[in-house]
Order: structure tokens, then sequence, then C-alpha cells
């Protein structure tokens, strides 16, 4: 249940949320939930709040051109709404390290205010680089002038943008964490390629990069998907995704993005090969059969999903 609402910025929404019931699930700096709105969308929202609190906290930033999760936050969630969620849920985890360094783009901010809390407590060297359009749109000022030593300001209406290329000089032996614009990620990237060290680069996209993560290429086959071993099977056209046919024969599964971004569709595989075309999973989780089917498909003429029919 939201149990308060505040204007953080502007066009930036934060919600507190709490227990209706039973205790909400301990979480870990870098995790998201999926929240499920009153019209049924399902939205993903990086958690910020304290990590000693009972409640949830979380922001949203309107976006115009969205698809429409922001604009109903914003418009119809209010104090005492009821919201459903899944637990929380970390692919952006705070690896250990003796230095970090923290780059940040809009409302990419989130994550990172619980990871500065950690990266404190466990006595790690760590710097914050905060780049916005301007101040009244940067949401958490306040609470990062805490750490006004470690934490850099950057409105790109008076600083321009973040000079990421000195940032990572400047920083050679640091995990890099990154989150924000595509643009942003995508120069960090092309950073640390230079210094052939991307190991140490952690980032998280909000927003794929056109091209990226495609449901379909020319060429490719129709296939079947059955829901569990004795249930039924459904076509899946050469240009149709998995998780569109599924939902179109009236399964109810979660789902959000619909761009391999954020990990609400990923189901388990049962049998059958996968035709990965996800940046997001690990390659651990793909090894257990893990696929994204707003986005991957198959391999051969049919797979077999976890899914209950």
């Amino acid at each position: 249940m939201v149990a308060r609402r505040e204007l953080l910025a502007m066009g930036v929404v934060g919600l507190t949320l709490e227990p209706v019931d039973t205790p909400l699930p301990a979480w870990s700096p870098g995790a998201h939930v999926d929240l499920v709105l009153p019209s049924g969308l399902v939205r993903q929202y990086s958690l910020c709040g304290p990590l000693s609190a009972d409640s949830y906290e979380i922001a949203v930033f309107l976006e115009h051109n969205g698809r429409g999760g922001s604009s109903e936050v914003h418009r119809e969630v209010v104090v005492g709404t009821e919201l459903a969620l899944r637990d929380p849920r970390n692919r952006f985890p705070l690896e250990p390290a003796l230095e970090y360094l923290f780059l940040a783009g809009g409302i990419g901010i989130t994550p990172f205010l619980p990871m500065v809390e950690q990266a404190e407590a466990r006595g790690a060297s760590w710097r914050l680089i905060y780049g916005g359009r301007s101040k009244p749109e940067m949401a958490f000022l306040d609470r990062l002038s805490d750490f006004s030593g470690s934490v850099v300001i950057v409105p790109q209406d008076r600083c321009g943008l973040i000079d990421v290329a000195s940032e990572l000089a400047a920083h050679p032996r640091a995990r890099v964490y990154v989150c924000g614009p595509p643009g942003m990620i995508s120069a960090v990237q092309v950073g640390m390629e230079a210094s052939e060290d991307g190991a140490r680069l952690h980032f998280e996209r909000f927003i794929t990069e056109p091209g990226t993560s495609e449901a379909h290429h020319p060429g490719d086959s129709a296939c079947e998907v059955q829901l569990g071993f004795d249930g039924p099977v459904i076509k899946v056209g050469a240009d149709k995704s998995i998780l569109d046919s599924i939902v179109r024969a009236g399964v109810d599964v979660l789902f959000s993005c619909e761009e391999g971004t954020c990990g609400s569709c990923q189901t388990k595989v049962l049998a059958g090969e996968i035709d990965h075309r996800d940046d997001l999973l690990t390659d651990e989780e793909r090894k257990d059969g893990q696929m994204l089917i707003c986005v991957s498909r198959s391999m051969s003429p049919r797979l077999v999903l976890d899914i209950p029919a």
C-alpha cells in the first residue's frame, strides 16, 4: 500500500510502499521490484530507500513518450492505493571492492542511493557523478548533500555532459557502475573497452538501445511452445514473439518492456533449444534453461515452457 507520496523533483514522484499484512522481503542494493499498477500494467522500479527500513521506496520519472506506466503512477496512484508487487530481484548487485565509481544519469540515480550507503558501511572509497538536465529536475539532491565530499552534481544546462573519459582515467582501479540513458552507458562502455578492462564495468539499462534486442529477424521460422509437458501447444508465427503468441492464447504471464530489458517475462525452458536474443541473462541463467520470451526464440521445432496452462 502507498503510505507516502511526494514530489522529489520536476517530473519525479516518490512513493513509500508499506505491507498490508506480511512483512516485505529483504533486499540488497541494486534490486528492483515489479510493480503491478491498477490498470494491470507491470513496471520495474529500483528500490532506493534506506536498507534498514521496513518499507520500500521507489521514484518514478514521468516519461511523456513512454508506454503509459509512469503517467498512470503520476495521475492515479495516491496515498492508500494498494499495489501488488513481485519480490525484489537484483541484476545490478554491488560487488565487493576497495573503490567504486558510480555514474548516474537522470532517474538512473535511484539504484545508487542504497549502494553508497553500503559502500560507506564497507569502508570503501567511492565517488558518485550525477548528471541531469537541470537541478530542479534532479531528485535526491538533499539526501546526497550528506555525502558532499564524494558526490559531484552535473546539471547539463550549466555544466554540460559528464566527462566520462576523465572520470574513468581518474579511477583506473575502481569498479564502475553506470545507470542512465543509452548514450551515457555506451560512452562508458567505449571508455572501458579502450582500457581493456571491461570486467570492472557494471551497468543497468532502463531503455533498450534500438536494434539490440529483436523478437524476430528475416528468415526466422515458425515454431511451437508447449505449456508444461502435458499442457496445450501454441503455434508461434515467424513474425510473432513467443510472449505475444502466449498472451493471444489467453495465458496470464507477467511481462512489461517487451524489449528484453526488464526480465519480467523470464521463463524456465524444460525442453528444446533456445535462441537467446537478450543481453540481460547471465551465462549461469542461460545454462539453467532460462529465457526471456519477449525477444528470444526457439532453435528447435518446439520449446516446452515451465508455464502452467
